[in-house]
């Protein structure tokens, strides 16, 4: 008999791994992201206090009543400029990138342009 593992058993041990690589310091936080079915999230923390310094995500009242979907490739592009534009304010340019163990296409290829379009450097 095969045992097959989950997808989000997969996701996570990948995301393990991609955590062991690196992590975000006061001078160059990182940029994590999680994928949901319905949203897209994204925050900028500094993993040696562990504090979130920025958050943006599809559930925020402005986000939804400016997009017509909140779980497409449109939505993603609009939280990557929104994370990148509350970043710039506080004063972070430079980023890590975390893709929280998701393949880096669609929706979060998305995100990570658009915050690099923005201004965020990683």
């Amino acid at each position: 008999m095969i045992n097959k593992k989950s997808r989000s058993e997969v996701r996570a041990k990948k995301h393990l791994k991609i955590r062991n690589r690196f992590s975000g310091t006061a001078e160059r936080p990182r940029l994590a992201v999680f994928r949901s079915n319905n949203h897209m999230y994204a925050q900028i923390i500094d993993d040696t206090v562990g504090n979130t310094l920025v958050s943006a995500s599809t559930l925020e009242k402005d986000v939804k009543a400016e997009l017509e979907k909140t779980n497409n490739v449109d939505a993603a592009a609009y939280v990557g400029t929104l994370i990148a534009k509350k970043a710039l304010d506080k004063g972070i340019k430079e980023v890590v990138f975390d893709r929280g163990g998701f393949i880096y296409k669609g929706k979060v290829k998305a995100l990570a342009e658009a915050a690099r379009e923005a201004g965020l450097d990683f």
